[in-house]
């Protein structure tokens, strides 16, 4: 049996304790554990140097000289982790590789932490200051999301992703014509210490010429076991989840939109330990903002907003040429697929973690998309529960972090505080009142 390598934050250094190094206990908060299991009540968390010391009922597990902050009336769950996303892809409403920049990437990591997501994947088309940038996320120098991603991933020449949607640099993307620059442009990335390898195994709705070849995505994924690498998928049609999934694939990057799932596939699923991951909120994105669904009118969202995509969304004329686009009935069908899919893996056992592809285009925009991803999850049929616990252990399980995801001693103090609780409906996330992240809190001033 293959061993691959944990993600990077196994090797990271420790964080950076509080000035005065006194442990802080958060007591009388209502108690989401993120495994799934029920809420508790009047539960007393402690932190400690970045991690969670005790967590007990009541005021037992208090030490001596601790600072105490009362959360009574408040839920603390895990901080999200989210399997997808990007950084340095989008500024304002424009995308590319000008875009790749430390202050972009900071700023967004901060967003991301403000809405409750402390670790997020970027999956793909980083450029060569991602290590650091990493590097610095991994030791809480940078005060928001920890970061993990893949190198710059691999597409098709002439074909995905499209470079007219994305506008990368040549240090972002690798684009193999074979098998040999494919396990070459593998070999690169492990080299780098990449945490995944993506490829992209779709043809864009017709809108690109060229998929990638099984010679191809089959060197890519051997070079990658071999390395210790796993291996994430972007995929949309069944026929090539199926297909990839058979060569060896260890992530499912998008969900299954063409059709319902079946029994063959969800067999595939279970028996490799595949691990699926929706992303709804991708065509969510692609018509809600030019509806002005309301969830996109609340404070909450328009506080994602930078400046110049506010006055995108608000403008009849761009909401009017959007809806008018042909391409949006197969955008709101696949969603609608795409839930009902989520539902039917969930039920059947299979390993689903979390994600959005949140930050790949202006639309999807990180942090509102995290909770966006969550509603969704509930209106396709999960309880809340459930849902937040695809964003919380099971993704942090999806990337192989042992160190997160659950709030349990030992593990990484990431956690939520929200001022109504989710578990009772989901769409109490929009009340989050903190973030912290590696012991430090980030207060949250609600809009």
């Amino acid at each position: 049996m293959k061993v691959y390598r944990l993600l990077a934050v196994l090797l990271v250094a420790a964080p950076v304790a509080r000035a005065d190094d006194r442990p802080i206990a958060l007591t009388h908060a209502r108690l989401v554990v993120g495994d799934g299991s029920p809420a508790v009540d009047d539960a007393t968390i402690v932190v400690k140097e970045g991690r969670i010391l005790a967590v007990a009922p009541g005021g037992a597990a208090i030490p001596d000289g601790a600072e105490v902050r009362d959360l009574a009336g408040k839920t603390v769950t895990p901080g999200f982790v989210s399997d997808h996303g990007h950084v340095g892809q989008v500024r304002g409403v424009t995308v590319g590789a000008r875009n790749y920049t430390r202050e972009t990437i900071e700023a967004e990591l901060r967003r991301y932490r403000d809405y409750g997501v402390t670790t997020v994947v970027a999956l793909g088309n980083n450029g060569p200051i991602f290590q650091e940038i990493r590097a610095d996320a991994h030791a809480g120098r940078l005060g928001g999301a920890d970061l993990f991603g893949v190198d710059r991933a691999i597409g098709v020449p002439d074909g995905a992703p499209p470079q007219a949607m994305i506008q990368v640099g040549p240090d972002q993307l690798f684009r193999p014509r074979d098998a040999d620059e494919a396990r070459a442009a593998v070999d690169a990335m492990a080299d780098r210490k990449t945490d995944l390898v993506k490829i992209w195994l779709d043809d864009f709705g017709g809108g690109v010429p060229a998929k990638m070849s099984p010679e191809v995505y089959r060197a890519v994924i051997d070079r990658a076991h071999e390395r210790g690498v796993r291996v994430a998928a972007h995929i949309h049609d069944l026929a090539d989840a199926k297909a990839i999934v058979a060569a060896g694939a260890d992530i499912l990057a998008h969900g299954v939109r063409d059709r319902p799932v079946d029994a063959e596939f969800i067999d595939a699923l279970k028996t490799k330990g595949v691990w699926y991951v929706a992303t709804l909120a991708l065509d969510d994105a692609s018509f809600a903002w030019a509806d002005r669904a309301p969830w996109t009118l609340s404070p909450f969202a328009r506080a994602a907003l930078s400046p110049e995509l506010a006055r995108q969304v608000d403008d009849p004329a761009w909401r009017a040429k959007v809806l008018a686009d042909p391409k949006l009935s197969g955008s709101r069908s696949s969603l609608v697929m795409n839930q009902k899919n989520l539902k039917t893996l969930v039920d059947a056992g299979v390993k689903v973690g979390f994600g959005t592809d949140s930050g790949a285009t202006p639309l999807r925009v990180a942090g509102i998309a995290e909770h966006r991803e969550l509603w969704l999850s509930v209106e396709a049929g999960l309880t809340p529960l459930r849902a937040l616990a695809l964003a919380t252990s099971d993704a942090a399980a999806a990337l192989g972090l042992e160190d997160r995801g659950r709030i349990a001693p030992g593990l990484r103090a990431d956690l939520a505080v929200f001022d109504a609780d989710p578990t009772a409906d989901v769409a109490n996330t929009a009340t989050i009142r903190e973030t912290w992240v590696l012991g430090k809190p980030y207060p949250r001033t609600q809009p």
